[in-house]
């Protein structure tokens, strides 16, 4: 059982994992039926900001399920709460802006498998936190599961403990191409002009720039974003010094328009890549969406991703420093 504050009750969810002594998500809901509406949620939120930052540290992965929350500016409301400040999403996956703080997640076919990840992993600055509000659950699939990446590390040292040694400290070399102008029907369609925010070459070349990534211009008009070497695990503060899975060596090998190297050009030997993807799946906490569900995860902590999910499906996400 957590640390008690009477402002929540403790549950359970469907796919919940106790990791290391941590539960993962751990699951608050209203202390009594008459508190289930969001001004109560938000009331009590901010009596207890402290012991809730400690609850999403130490569990990674903190739902909030049972307080009717409706609609994107309720679960903007429930963001500002906390007061931290918003960091604007970067990266190729299609989405648009709802209201203030809010933004859809990833717009791409349902029918797809988003691969696990952790947002904005390649860039300089990264979110260390990322909340989703599921205002329109999927009919069957579409669940956002994700994973405690120092599992992966853990389990890839065991079997690979040089080739993971040495990956780690000559790090990857990433590359990725977005077309010019956003197109439709994809994962990955964001156009470069969206991705940047630029509205031309050389404005969109001295923002990737400031995020870490060298550029090319291709004959198309499209862009070839190169990253890297980056290393495969992050150690940060207050996470009992664990090594994060800190990459995305998987979701972008052998990938269309993507691709993941050693750092000097090689190939990453398939057997390691192929046994992660392994054990990152069998490390995975299945987390299934119920209306009105928040669910806050520790992009520093976890993996996450989405299932391919029948229509309709509707969940909204904010990302936060």
């Amino acid at each position: 059982m957590e640390p008690f504050t009477k402002d929540f009750k403790v549950g359970e969810c469907e796919g919940q994992k106790v990791v290391d002594g941590e539960t993962m998500p751990l699951v608050l809901q209203p202390p009594a039926p008459e508190n289930n509406d969001v001004e109560s949620l938000i009331l009590a939120l901010q009596k207890n900001k402290d012991w809730f930052d400690q609850m999403l540290l130490k569990n990674s992965a903190i739902l909030l399920r049972g307080f009717n929350v409706q609609n994107a500016e309720e679960f903007n409301d429930i963001i500002e709460t906390f007061g931290w400040d918003d960091i604007r999403y970067v990266g190729p996956a299609p989405r648009t802006h709802v209201h203030k703080r809010v933004w859809t997640a990833n717009e791409g076919p349902l029918s797809e498998f988003i691969y696990y990840h952790h947002e904005m992993v390649l860039i300089k600055e990264y979110p260390k936190k990322v909340i989703l509000f599921c205002e329109i659950p999927p009919p069957e699939g579409g669940q956002t599961p994700f994973v405690p990446s120092f599992r992966v590390t853990e389990r890839m040292l065991e079997e690979f403990p040089e080739a993971v040694e040495e990956l780690d400290a000559g790090g990857l070399k990433y590359t990725f191409t977005a077309p010019s102008k956003n197109s439709t029907g994809s994962m990955r369609g964001r156009g470069w002009e969206d991705t940047f925010a630029a509205s031309d070459r050389a404005e969109a070349e001295k923002k990737a720039n400031a995020l870490g990534m060298d550029v090319e211009w291709l004959s198309d008009g499209g862009i070839k974003t190169i990253l890297g070497p980056r290393s495969l695990t992050k150690v940060f503060e207050g996470r009992k010094g664990r090594r994060m899975w800190f990459n995305t060596m998987v979701g972008m090998h052998g990938k269309e328009n993507s691709s993941a190297l050693m750092a000097d050009g090689t190939e990453i030997p398939a057997e390691l890549v192929n046994r992660c993807e392994q054990i990152i799946e069998e490390e995975s906490i299945q987390f299934k969406w119920e209306k009105g569900d928040v669910l806050f995860l520790d992009n520093l902590a976890l993996l996450h991703g989405r299932r391919p999910s029948l229509a309709p499906r509707r969940v909204l996400v904010a990302t936060c420093k």
